[in-house]
């Protein structure tokens, strides 16, 4: 411990922190404008000085490392003076605080010190084009905390500083308006500006928040922790928790501005009943007995398996426990799932099969660990920005990193290996890759010999898929894959993360356990800094699941076979035991006309599924289709019967569980709007008008949780109390478990070995021809998220206003076609009209759409080919042609 003196008074530290820091355990305040905890201290501002008696002079206290034995005085006279005149020569350069604008931590320092802005306007940038972020350089006091912040945080290096001396200015990359930079919005160096130079629009327009409310964010599966301003009953602004173990005091466009949707003019706050093709207003009461009379009705006639229920990626745990209640024990079905079906379930049972837990091994913490990343079929700066920009940052620092992805992704740019795979071939790339490790001797031998089964039938699998034969199938330079081998098999501990350029595959499953062998021939599992890591999509994808939306699996994702009597005993109700179907079979039932009602819960499935015209098919066969949710989905507007307004994440309590297994609290910012009500009060009553109330007598959210834990014994553990600072990852069996940071470190749930898949590779079906020649992958973009409910109801639409077709310049020339086109996109299933964005991402024959717009639509083109194991769609692999 370090013995200082700081006023007089004598104080204890742990070594390795600043003389600020050590102040501020204390509770002593001292002004700083060129200092955020989040980046390095710079001391420029000398706001921090504090006078060292023991040197005889003044120190910036943010750059000065504690030592035993200092006197520190922190407001001394010639501490205060300094203070005075450094903040009064900004004054000088800075021109008064418009009124109506916020009161900055500038603007306080100076009432502080009795100054006042007085500086004449100096005509530097400013930019009023942005939805979210406004900026007006005259107020800037040249803290370059904006251009740090950007650079150590986000790492996109947007701000960059322009000239020299008093000509001295701060401007975006290309000198010009933020839209036409590299900026990708995420709001960070508004967040950290200290005098109002770059603010937040949103703060400007609405007012300032007055209450803030610590939640976490609505959208990916990256689950940042963030507070939620609001004010009147409106979210106004979101800004990140510093102290957050995930998001490490960041947030990406979508969790930080995204949130207006919640205050839509469109938002449905009614429930409704459709009447001869028209949408009328009902009570609840109406709503529900309708609902139950009809539900009764089918079951009566046809069944349990004539029902299914759907729970939401977008709903908390609570909500997706009771969804898959609901449908056991009212409708003693089994005919339950969620849109994990159609992105991660290839994750969750390839993951249960080889290693014993269908989750991600380690933590996101592990990447400041990590010495090597391997990035495959992901875009994580696009998809889960803030794990992008973690891994941006790693890499900068020293990481390798190995990027996999048929599209020139912003991280194949770091890359020290890339390998442009074609889309569909991402098993002969791995086997080639696993070849390599074992023929050069570079596997953990130990490891191995200790903790695996069949290496040796692995070997003889692998032995015929040299680089060179691989190269063939799959597209990629043979060098480049054995560079790829070796630096993964070499730079120890390396993490695997992957996305749905792995899954959405006829051979997702089969796929996602090669990335497995590949950790398994390295020793990269059960180690600080390694494993194999899915990047779920949405918020709570892990966790719908995860709470029983599954056919084959109650909560925890264990099978009815093996907890179902135990779970009979505590809901007091039976579980069925006959088969249920998955979201994909449900659909084919329905299309045979056996599946005659649903419960869509918080997902639009009409809009999202792969290969719309069947769905679209299916669903007119539906007799009664409930939609519950914030809008009027496609879904709802062409096939829903009834609609049931939901809340908001912002409006509600529960929990969320991330991609790293992590339970984290959602708390209710805002109060509900109009008549909604959240999805588990919806479940609950209408249990109760169907006559199953008794089970369903939650008060709530946190009567649902306890439930939970007395089903889900690897989160008992995790109670409300526990997680009301920060999360928790499970396992975590009982109250005094601190959680399960890594798994796997000393056996696996399966045992003490884990066996090599044995994966032959074949080829999808879905292939190219005369009449379609190119091929087309689809995917998410920054700007927005999946169906666009809620980000395309914001100022994101600014940003990027509809979906996009990328291809290739070479493509484009033989085509005919220039940037901004309007083209038809064809395929066997269907079309699409959407712009054309020229860009060397992709190569010559390989296309990419996003598919956020119903305008454009652009499932009605992808392919009907589904994974053999689990049955998700093939987003990734359409034959297309253009026309223009």
């Amino acid at each position: 411990m370090l013995r200082v003196t700081i006023n007089g008074t004598e104080h204890e530290f742990e070594p390795g922190i600043s003389v600020l820091q050590a102040l501020r355990q204390v509770g002593i305040e001292v002004p700083t404008l060129c200092h955020d905890d989040r980046i390095k201290p710079i001391g420029g501002c000398r706001l921090c000085v504090v006078e060292l008696e023991e040197r005889g002079r003044m120190v910036a206290s943010c750059t000065t490392p504690l030592e035993a034995g200092m006197r520190v005085v922190t407001h001394s006279e010639a501490v205060e003076a300094s203070r005075r005149t450094n903040l009064q020569l900004l004054a000088q350069s800075v021109p008064p605080r418009q009124e109506g604008t916020p009161v900055t931590q500038f603007d306080r320092y100076l009432e502080q010190y009795g100054l006042v802005a007085s500086g004449s306007l100096r005509d530097r940038f400013k930019d009023t084009n942005h939805p979210y972020l406004r900026v007006d350089m005259d107020r800037c006091v040249e803290c370059f905390r904006c251009v740090r912040i950007c650079d150590e945080l986000q790492g996109q290096f947007v701000w960059r500083v322009w000239n020299r001396g008093d000509q001295t200015e701060i401007r975006p990359d290309r000198g010009t308006a933020l839209l036409d930079s590299s900026c990708v919005s995420c709001g960070a160096c508004a967040d950290t500006c200290p005098s109002g130079a770059i603010s937040d629009r949103l703060i400007r327009d609405l007012g300032q928040p007055v209450s803030w409310t610590r939640t976490t964010c609505p959208y990916c599966g990256t689950g940042c922790e963030m507070e939620v301003g609001s004010r009147d009953g409106q979210v106004i602004v979101a800004r990140p928790v510093t102290d957050s173990p995930v998001a490490k005091g960041h947030l990406c466009v979508k969790g930080r501005y995204a949130h207006r949707f919640a205050h839509a003019t469109d938002r449905i706050t009614e429930p409704m009943i459709r009447e001869n093709g028209e949408w009328r207003e009902v009570t609840w009461d109406e709503a529900y007995e309708f609902t139950s009379t009809r539900m009764k009705q089918i079951l009566e006639e046809s069944g349990p398996q004539a029902v299914g229920v759907l729970g939401s990626a977008r709903a908390t745990n609570e909500e997706n426990y009771v969804a898959q209640k609901f449908a056991r024990v009212v409708l003693g079905s089994n005919n339950v799932d969620c849109c994990a079906r159609v992105c991660h379930a290839p994750s969750a049972a390839a993951l249960k099969a080889t290693l014993g837990t269908g989750a991600a091994t380690n933590s996101f913490n592990d990447i400041e660990v990590a010495k090597g990343f391997l990035v495959c079929g992901a875009n994580p700066t696009e998809n889960h920005p803030i794990v992008g920009a973690r891994i941006k940052q790693a890499v900068m620092k020293g990481a390798k990193l190995i990027v996999i992805d048929p599209r020139r992704i912003e991280l194949a740019r770091y890359a020290d290996v890339y390998l442009q795979v074609r889309a569909g071939t991402n098993i002969p790339l791995l086997h080639a890759m696993a070849h390599v490790i074992i023929e050069e001797g570079l596997i953990d031998r130990e490891f191995v010999e200790s903790r695996t089964a069949d290496f040796e039938r692995f070997r003889e699998l692998v032995a015929e898929w040299t680089p060179e034969f691989a190269s063939t199938v799959c597209g990629v330079d043979a060098d480049d894959i054995r560079a790829a081998a070796r630096l993964y098999a070499t730079t120890r501990p390396a993490m695997i993360f992957h996305g749905l350029g792995m899954t959405e595959h006829t051979q997702g499953t089969e796929g996602v356990r090669c990335l497995v062998n590949l950790a398994l021939l390295t020793g990269n599992l059960g180690k600080p800094g390694s494993g194999e890591n899915p990047l779920r999509g949405q918020n709570n994808v892990q966790g719908s699941a995860h709470m029983g939306c599954e056919p084959s699996n109650l909560a925890g994702y264990t099978p009815i076979s093996q907890i179902g009597d135990e779970v009979e005993a505590i809901w007091g109700a039976p579980v069925p035991r006959q088969q249920g179907l998955t979201w994909m079979q449900m659909l084919d039932a329905a299309g045979r006309g056996e599946l005659r009602a649903l419960w869509a819960i918080g997902y639009d499935v009409y809009f999202s599924n792969a290969n719309a015209n069947v769905t679209e098919k299916a669903l007119k066969t539906v007799e009664l289709l409930i939609v519950q949710d914030l809008f009027l989905t496609e879904t709802a507007r062409e096939f829903a019967t009834v609609f049931f307004p939901a809340c908001s994440a912002y409006e509600k309590d529960g929990t969320f569980m991330n991609s790293e297994r992590r339970v984290q609290r959602v708390r209710q910012a805002i109060p509900v709007m109009g008549n909604s009500k959240p999805d588990w009060q919806i479940v609950d009553e209408l249990a109760a008008v169907m006559g199953k109330g008794e089970f369903f007598a939650f008060e709530s959210p946190e009567a649902i949780w306890d439930e939970v834990r007395k089903v889900w014994k690897a989160g008992a553990g995790i109670s409300y109390a526990r997680i009301e600072e920060a999360g928790l990852q499970w396992p975590c069996k009982s109250e005094d478990d601190p959680g399960t940071t890594i798994l796997h470190q000393n056996s696996f749930p399966i045992g003490d070995r884990a066996a090599f898949s044995l994966m032959e590779y074949r080829p999808t079906l879905e292939r190219v021809s005369e009449e379609f020649p190119l091929l087309l992958t689809t995917g998410r973009a920054l700007e927005h998220f999946n169906a666009g409910t809620m980000s395309r109801r914001t100022g994101n639409v600014v940003l990027m206003p509809t979906d996009y077709l990328t291809l290739s310049h070479e493509d484009a020339r033989r085509l005919e076609v220039s940037d901004g086109d309007q083209v038809q996109l064809v395929s066997r299933y269907g079309r699409a009209r959407l712009p054309v964005r020229l860009s060397d991402k992709m190569r010559p024959g390989e296309l990419f759409a996003t598919f956020h717009d119903p305008n454009v639509f652009t499932n009605r083109v992808t392919s009907n080919e589904r994974d053999t194991v689990v049955g998700a769609p093939e987003y990734k692999v359409t034959a297309v042609r253009i026309e223009v």
